[in-house]
Parts: structure tokens; C-alpha cells; sequence
């Protein structure tokens, strides 16, 4: 099992709950409202005046099977629009109640 969390900018919220849909990801945590800015290009999203854009960020637990097709699909979902911005990190399940 593999957690996936993924930052997006709230443009990107149907496109995300579409791709969880059509993957038959039922599972997941979803937080509105993310304060963030990418790592090397990326524009603030902190919802002030000067940096008005938002984020959200869902967390699925997952198959291993599912996690390279659920990046892929975030890779497609980012290459729609690099300026909107989506990014997906991967983290080992060990134990869960």
C-alpha cells in the first residue's frame, strides 16, 4: 500500500475528483484551502490580494498496482496546464488500523 498526497491548484478540483472516479480511488482525504508554492517555478497560492490563487491537496491509500497509473494521470492533468500546476508525492503504507 502507497499513500499518494497531491497538491493542486483548486482549478484542478473537478479534473481530480474525475481522475479518482474513473480510477475507482474511493478512499481519500481532501483538504480545501492550501497555502503553498512550488518548489522551483511555481506562483504562490496563498489567497491574499497580492497572491489571490488557492490550493487543495488530497491524499489517497492506494494498491502499489494503482500508483504508477495515478501518476500518470497527474503528469497528463499537469501538462494540460504547467501555469495551473499539480504535483503528487509517493510515501510506503507500513501499517494501518
Amino acid at each position: 500500500m502507497k499513500a499518494v498526497f497531491i497538491a493542486f491548484n483548486q482549478a484542478n478540483t473537478e479534473r481530480v475528483e474525475y481522475m479518482f472516479d474513473q480510477m475507482g480511488i474511493r478512499g481519500f482525504t481532501w483538504w480545501s484551502e492550501v497555502k503553498g508554492r512550488g518548489t522551483s517555478t511555481g506562483e504562490p497560492r496563498m489567497g491574499t490580494h497580492t497572491w489571490p490563487e488557492m490550493n487543495s491537496a488530497a491524499m489517497t491509500v492506494i494498491p502499489d498496482d494503482l500508483v504508477e497509473p495515478l501518476l500518470a494521470n497527474i503528469k497528463k492533468m499537469d501538462e494540460i496546464n504547467k501555469d495551473v500546476g499539480v504535483r503528487a508525492f509517493v510515501w510506503d503504507i507500513t501499517q494501518a488500523v
